[in-house]
């Protein structure tokens, strides 16, 4: 049976985007297989533009620790500090009065379970956080160095890998850029450049370093416009990547291809713990999937939707029951504007069944 998906369907899709409050502008491609693919954008957003990834980085990093585990320059179970120096690994994690800082493997960064506070939300002694600076406008870098002044000074969450935690932490992802460089003796951007973006001969995508660079469109929080760029080019293995929805869609379908390490890993990958900020869903070994409640379509399961979300509302998923992909984003850094796409698509999840053949009608 073939299923024809009405184009007015899913550009009607794209546009209830942007019908939530302060969705200025957003870009929603999709494909199916190698059956077809679609992209559209509304409001303030073209198709082909180039936009921050944010956190949907985080994927490409994942990519990256995995090729070089397949081609045996790390494993997930190696402590940091093996690639780490002393000077970084000194009080990195002290809880109690326990330093358990040499117990921290790669595995507990990727994962999210080493217990490091994420400096990003983590609340000061102000009371504010750096994203609040950073949301209001307070352009400032947060490379590594600096970052680690502040978390040492915080309490962790846990202790490494204790069972049944999670805590989100950027940090996480900062230490495992700086492994990625100890090992490689590339910098993060290019690490990136040359393991993925050329690899996959993509042209429009980059690590932003360059801070009057005005490529990728502006970032909204709320209802301002935001102008960061040298926060954004501090933090390139967290969330640094510029790209398009057509060109995180041929990364996403690589990496769940197996492009870069064996695809019959990605099964290990799924070691879920449920996170509850920010917003809720559930986090593994590098990968995320979305919290999709069976009420949402009881008869024609949504079932796994797995990949990532970015903190400026991109988005990059893929569901294996009906391999269907989805990149995009609403460019709205508040996390209101996430369940916009979300809605999104699991509208068009719940108009396709499993194993059907899926074409466009124009009309």
């Amino acid at each position: 049976m073939t299923k024809k998906l009405n184009v007015n369907f899913l550009q009607q899709t794209v546009n209830k985007m942007v019908e939530k409050r302060n969705n200025f502008g957003a870009i929603l491609c999709m494909e199916k297989g190698d059956e077809y693919s679609w992209v559209g954008s509304a409001g303030n957003l073209k198709n082909n533009d180039q936009y921050y990834i944010a956190s949907v980085t985080k994927l490409y990093v994942t990519a990256i620790i995995l090729k070089l585990r397949a081609e045996k320059r790390l494993q997930l179970e190696d402590p940091i500090s093996t690639y780490l120096s002393e000077q970084i690994m000194e009080g990195l994690h002290v809880l109690d009065g326990v330093d358990y800082s040499p117990e921290i493997t790669i595995k507990h960064l990727i994962s999210n379970t080493s217990g490091l506070p994420d400096y990003f939300a983590y609340k000061q002694g102000n009371g504010k956080t750096a994203g609040d600076d950073i949301f209001a406008g307070k352009d400032k870098a947060w490379p590594l160095d600096e970052t680690l002044i502040l978390v040492k000074k915080l309490k962790p969450k846990f202790k490494p890998g204790q069972k049944g935690k999670v805590n989100y932490s950027d940090t996480n992802y900062q230490l495992l850029g700086r492994i990625i460089e100890n090992i490689t003796r590339l910098s993060m951007a290019d690490a990136f450049r040359v393991f993925i973006f050329d690899e996959l001969g993509l042209i429009k995508t980059y690590a932003f370093q360059e801070v009057n660079d005005k490529n990728p469109v502006p970032i909204y929080y709320k209802d301002k416009q935001l102008d960061i760029p040298h926060y954004m080019a501090s933090i390139t293995p967290e969330g640094g990547i510029v790209s398009t929805a057509n060109e995180v869609m041929i990364f996403l379908k690589a990496f769940f291809a197996g492009r870069f390490f064996p695809k019959e890993e990605i099964e290990a990958l799924k070691d879920w713990n449920m996170v509850y900020f920010p917003g809720q869903f559930f986090y593994g070994i590098g990968i995320e999937k979305l919290w999709t409640p069976r009420f949402l379509s009881p008869f024609n399961p949504i079932e796994e939707v797995l990949g990532y979300w970015g903190q400026s509302g991109a988005f990059a998923f893929y569901n294996p029951e009906r391999d269907v992909y989805f990149t995009g984003t609403v460019n709205q850094l508040s996390g209101f504007g996430h369940s916009a796409a979300y809605k999104g698509m699991v509208s068009i999840l719940k108009k396709i069944n499993k194993d059907e053949v899926v074409s466009v009608q124009s009309n």
